[in-house]
């Protein structure tokens, strides 16, 4: 069964059953309220239907008066004399048959009592009332007045032929409001449902408009917030699933070139007649793609880390200028050795972080702008700007174009791949050294002219300065 037929029903139901009740309570009542009239009018009548008939002459028209009396109170009437004895019944009828004799209780009470007495028994379909004469001009001394309890609740016929003929028309009337309300409250939950499935499989460009200001609007607001936040995640999960891919296809390609190498290299020196100096050569060629793999391997760990482990730095206080000492000293020879001049500019100064991540950083970036820089110098250098202390290590390379600068860091990005990758690098250098400043909750900057050179920096914060000067 659909909701809005559940709805309907209820509706019908809970009313039906509801006007039903009051209109049996009201018929009820009204049936109780028409016995205590009639119980209240026939005392009253009773007793000036006593006056009237003690008044009577006791001659022989007696029982024609009477009868009179009778037809014209509506009452069926019997009258006694003093022992108890019926002394006359009318009108004739066969429906009315007074007692012979009243009981000895009944006498007794009428004799004491000065009001009347009213009988009505459950059982019984009259309602009767007793009550003593006191005349002289005939021999009776007791009434008794009797009417049907039908013709008391004879206005109920009437009241409830209204009452039902009101109550069916509700009925209808609540039967087609009912229809109309459960439509008016089942379309939006029906829209609700439709939207909710067709974004559960998959159709997350559809969108509800409701324009309610109740719960269902709210309801629908919020569910197109989740199929606009489906949507980002999926366009996000795509762009990320794109990519993987390309990540994968990257590692791949940059295995091949060297397990190639290497593998050329292991036939070459199985030849017998192999001379010496080539043999050199071609175990020097293993070696050094080995170690790139190796450089490979290690920035790929690094990279999971970040993205897995909550441990992936250890930040301490440290002292920048020997990190950057021991990254000149270890890159010196390279730089000497390329006719580049390797410089460093630092004070001694105590910051805050994982000094070996940065050591790392600061070697990346330095081993990228011996790679890019075939004449000039490269600088070192740190300095104070405010409460935080600026790295830079700058160049005078070849320079970095406007149109890579956005993709720098991406991995496996080069803004040249054949001579990249002639040059020994992973592609992976550069998002190192972003991941693991991003960690620190800092930013590298590129700054860069084709032809001229290209400076990189980041900042890290300043825990305390030593009062030292270093500068070679």
């Amino acid at each position: 069964m659909s909701i809005r037929s559940k709805l309907a029903w209820t509706f019908i139901l809970l009313l039906i059953f509801g006007i039903t009740a009051i209109s049996s309570y009201s018929i009820l009542f009204i049936r109780n309220y028409l016995l205590d009239e009639g119980i209240h009018q026939i005392e009253s009548d009773a007793q000036w239907l006593a006056i009237t008939i003690q008044n009577l002459p006791g001659d022989d028209r007696f029982e024609t008066r009477l009868n009179e009396t009778a037809v014209i109170s509506g009452y069926r009437i019997a009258v006694y004399d003093s022992d108890g004895i019926l002394f006359a019944s009318v009108p004739f009828d066969d429906e009315f048959e007074a007692p012979q004799y009243l009981n000895n209780t009944l006498h007794d009470t009428l004799d004491v009592h000065t009001g009347a007495v009213v009988d009505n028994r459950a059982e019984s379909d009259w309602l009767v009332a007793y009550v003593a004469t006191l005349g002289e001009e005939n021999p009776v001394r007791y009434l008794q007045i009797s009417q049907l309890k039908d013709e008391i609740y004879a206005p109920i016929r009437t009241i409830r032929w209204i009452i039902y003929t009101g109550m069916f028309i509700s009925i209808g009337i609540v039967l087609l409001v009912s229809i109309w309300f459960s439509r008016y409250m089942s379309r939006p939950i029906l829209q609700l449902e439709e939207t909710a499935r067709l974004i559960a499989e998959g159709d997350v460009d559809k969108t509800l408009h409701l324009n309610r200001k109740d719960e269902f609007g709210t309801l629908a607001e919020s569910l197109n917030r989740m199929a606009s936040r489906l949507r980002q995640d999926n366009e996000e999960l795509k762009r990320i699933y794109d990519k993987q891919g390309q990540f994968f296809a990257d590692i791949t390609h940059e295995l091949r070139n060297p397990l190639h190498t290497i593998s050329g290299a292991l036939e070459m020196l199985q030849m017998d007649d192999l001379p010496e100096g080539k043999r050199k050569h071609y175990i020097a060629t293993a070696s050094k793609q080995t170690e790139r793999i190796h450089r490979l391997f290690k920035d790929l760990v690094t990279l999971q880390r970040y993205d897995s482990d909550t441990h992936f730095l250890e930040k301490k206080e440290f002292n920048l200028a020997g990190v950057l000492l021991s990254v000149y000293e270890l890159y010196y020879p390279v730089a000497r050795a390329k006719g580049i001049e390797l410089d460093v500019q630092t004070d001694s100064f105590s910051v805050y972080g994982d000094p070996n991540k940065i050591e790392q950083v600061i070697e990346n970036l330095v081993s990228n702008a011996i790679k890019y820089t075939n004449k000039g110098s490269i600088i070192i250098r740190s300095k104070q700007a405010g409460n935080q202390i600026k790295v830079e290590i700058s160049d005078t390379g070849i320079g970095i174009s406007e149109e890579h600068l956005d993709r720098l860091f991406d991995r496996f990005y080069r803004t040249d791949k054949a001579r990249s990758r002639d040059k020994g690098g992973t592609g992976l250098g550069l998002s190192v050294v972003k991941t693991i400043l991003d960690a620190h909750g800092t930013q590298i900057r590129v700054d860069s002219r084709v032809g001229e050179g290209t400076v990189f920096s980041f900042t890290l914060p300043l825990a305390s300065r030593v009062p030292a000067s270093t500068d070679n």
